[in-house]
């Protein structure tokens, strides 16, 4: 029997960049807490193939590919939920993307590449979500953040500077939206086995820096950033608002 303080039967979650990696491994732990998913994607094809699959596996999904850094077509995408009566009861702003270089090598183009896709995103598609779930009086919004929404790391200035306001995105959403009964949070997840992440894994200096900086020895499994989610999606988390959870192993709790 399910907790009912974790129960999500009955709600739909849009995941956003959820056709693989962190965001595949959320819609997953999501559905099978009882959530309906809704599978996004900028390739549609990869959204399907990925709803494919997991209704193989018995989860309830349906597929919602638009580009996070359209606002058109995040505004139409929204627009068919409503005709179709789809309410977007729970929202995870998952999609984005890395780009590293040194500063004063960085094209304005591509440092705006990565702000609108990391934080942008997360601002358009959380402002129609949210007029939505104001007027059905609850919901929830979970932001991915970063490590680097505590600290910088050189090369990755856009990265940095775009889950840092991921931190306060999620605080300005707490701020103007708790008292309609959505609770928006955010998850920082440190350094995880990713397909973002496949070169830093495979770069020897590097893959030996995180297992010795981190004290649980070992890069995160994306499965295990799944009860964060659930706990913030959840009514267990429903006096908790505004706040960023770190799953990384430790790493931000030591020198």
């Amino acid at each position: 029997m399910t907790n009912p303080l974790f129960d999500l039967t009955g709600r739909t979650a849009l995941v956003t960049g959820s056709s693989r990696g962190l965001g595949r491994a959320m819609a997953e732990g999501l559905a099978k807490a009882g959530a309906r998913i809704l599978v996004n994607g900028t390739d549609a094809a990869r959204a399907d193939a990925a709803v494919k699959e997991m209704r193989q596996a018995g989860y309830d999904a349906d597929a919602a590919a638009f580009d996070v850094t359209s606002e058109d077509q995040i505004v139409a995408a929204f627009e068919r939920f409503d005709a179709e009566g789809i309410a977007v009861d729970i929202l995870v702003n998952n999609a984005g993307i890395q780009f590293r270089k040194p500063m004063v090598e960085l094209a304005t183009a591509d440092w705006q590449r990565v702000i609108d896709t990391n934080l942008t995103s997360a601002f358009v598609i959380g402002r129609e979500a949210a007029k939505r779930m104001i007027a059905r009086g609850h919901g929830k919004v979970i932001n991915i953040g970063s490590l680097t929404s505590a600290l910088a790391r050189a090369t990755v200035a856009p990265y940095t500077v775009a889950k840092g306001g991921i931190k306060m995105l999620t605080q300005a959403m707490a701020a103007e939206w708790a008292e309609h009964g959505i609770q928006a949070n955010a998850i920082g997840p440190g350094y995880m086995l990713t397909d973002m992440n496949e070169a830093l894994i495979a770069n020897p200096a590097f893959d030996a820096w995180v297992k010795g900086r981190t004290p649980s020895k070992r890069w995160g499994r994306p499965d295990e950033i799944v009860g964060a989610a659930v706990f913030l999606a959840a009514p267990a988390s429903d006096y908790v608002n505004g706040q960023i959870i770190y799953v990384d192993g430790g790493m931000l709790a030591v020198l």
